[in-house]
């Protein structure tokens, strides 16, 4: 009897060791499981084996009453988390020029969040839609062809629609109408198109795209110390955004992806920014004199940023500066991306807060993740999986320390905020390359 009763006590140990998992689990990802909202019924499904055991296992009673709670938290939110989420609709990243949006703080993006977002049509007139961030694409085009059909622009009301991403540089990639959350996907200078197919090929970048004008840049009035703070903060608010389970979604998307990176699209999407905002200013600047004092604003931004910890905008004014339309212009600058051991040297000495260079964070997780198999027959990988978690404990370690944010509301200090936080850029590499040639024309 005795023997029976050792072994029913270490099964409820058991048990309760698996259901404290379960509480950590929820825990750490309650805002995003309750994204998944009716869509789950693996923790309904636990609640009701875990009732199941309570006539053998009595002493599971409290873990079960607090695992009843959380099913109820998930599935019937308080009045109060409901109001919570009523937040403001919000315009879509870089869509909008409105100052006063840009100089708010950034909040982490859900798939539930309603946004304004504009929808082109192939004569560059456009609606404006509010929509969920994570809606299928065929929601969107019954929101545009609503739009439409109220348009004076549309007499004939649109047959057969489809949704269409098209860059700068007159690149299309047609969505499928069951593709979801596809706003954040979108790069620097693309746009949403609906259009009929057979108006497929007419489709052409909006034409402010692929023309340029030359002149002098507001750099030139700011101060390389104040950009670079400014780059610092609003990288910050970007990177704290980012929930540490999207950088495993993104990379094991083909096997577990239960939630999109919304968030870390972002980031990715400022670092591209940052990279061609630096070519922009650059090759835009006709006076060579002004050309060599931006060229030296920003190897001291960079540097500062370096300074700051800030690897992210770093790089990304390095790789700029590095762009083959600016390194044509007689200069030379060394490859970053050549030299993955300095900067891996570099941020194992730097201490929280720091904020990472998140493309080279994904290609190690890219590399873990397609180097070691994940299952080995019907057994997990756990080796793997450790590691992941040890990556995904380093990520949590940069963001361990809050960040010292400025509070200045000085006219030029809000003046410089606005400017980097709506950087404008061109992306189409043929277009700054013709601009970098009208500056220093090719040997003949």
């Amino acid at each position: 009897m005795e023997g029976e009763s050792d072994g029913a006590m270490d099964a409820a140990e058991r048990k309760q060791a698996v259901l404290n998992v379960a509480f950590r689990y929820l825990d750490t990802y309650r805002e995003l499981l309750q994204e998944e909202g009716e869509r789950s019924n693996n923790f309904p499904k636990l609640y009701l084996c875990a009732v199941q055991e309570l006539t053998r296992y009595p002493e599971l009673v409290e873990d079960v009453l607090k695992l009843q709670r959380w099913t109820e938290i998930l599935h019937c939110p308080s009045d109060e988390e409901k109001e919570s989420r009523k937040k403001q609709v919000r315009p879509l990243f870089r869509h909008f020029r409105r100052i006063d949006a840009c100089l708010q703080p950034r909040e982490a993006f859900r798939g539930s969040d309603e946004i304004f977002c504009r929808v082109y049509t192939p004569d560059h007139s456009y609606v404006t839609i509010r929509s969920r961030l994570s809606c299928r694409v065929g929601e969107i085009l019954a929101l545009v062809r609503e739009k439409l059909q109220y348009s004076e622009d549309q007499p004939v009301l649109p047959g057969n629609l489809i949704l269409v991403a098209v860059t700068s540089a007159g690149e299309k990639a047609v969505f499928r109408p069951s593709d979801e959350a596809v706003f954040t996907t979108l790069g620097v200078n693309t746009h949403l198109f609906a259009c009929e197919p057979s108006e497929l090929e007419s489709l052409l970048p909006l034409p402010e795209e692929i023309h340029w004008t030359p002149g002098d840049s507001k750099l030139h009035d700011m101060s390389a110390e104040e950009v670079a703070n400014q780059l610092v903060v609003f990288d910050w608010e970007l990177f704290s955004c980012v929930h540490e389970v999207e950088f495993v979604c993104y990379v094991f998307h083909g096997e577990q992806s239960r939630w999109r990176p919304l968030n870390l699209e972002l980031v990715l999407q400022r670092c591209s920014e940052v990279q061609h905002w630096v070519a922009t200013e650059i090759l835009q600047c006709q006076s060579l004199p002004k050309r060599i004092q931006l060229l030296r604003k920003f190897i001291k931004i960079a540097a500062l940023c370096k300074q700051q910890q800030d690897l992210l905008s770093f790089l990304a004014v390095v790789l700029g500066l590095d762009n083959p339309a600016v390194s044509r212009l007689r200069l030379t600058w060394e490859d970053p991306s050549r030299n993955h051991k300095s900067y891996r040297d570099l941020i194992t000495s730097l201490r929280p807060p720091l904020i990472p260079f998140t493309p080279l964070l994904l290609k190690d997780l890219t590399f873990l993740h397609e180097s070691c198999k994940t299952f080995h027959g019907e057994l997990v990988n756990f080796e793997k999986m450790h590691k992941v978690a040890e990556m995904v404990r380093t990520i949590r370690r940069y963001r361990s320390t809050q960040l010292a944010m400025d509070t200045e509301t000085s006219p030029s200090h809000l003046q410089t905020k606005a400017y980097v936080r709506q950087l404008q850029v061109i992306d189409n590499q043929n277009l700054l390359f013709d601009m970098s040639c009208k500056l220093e024309p090719r040997d003949t």
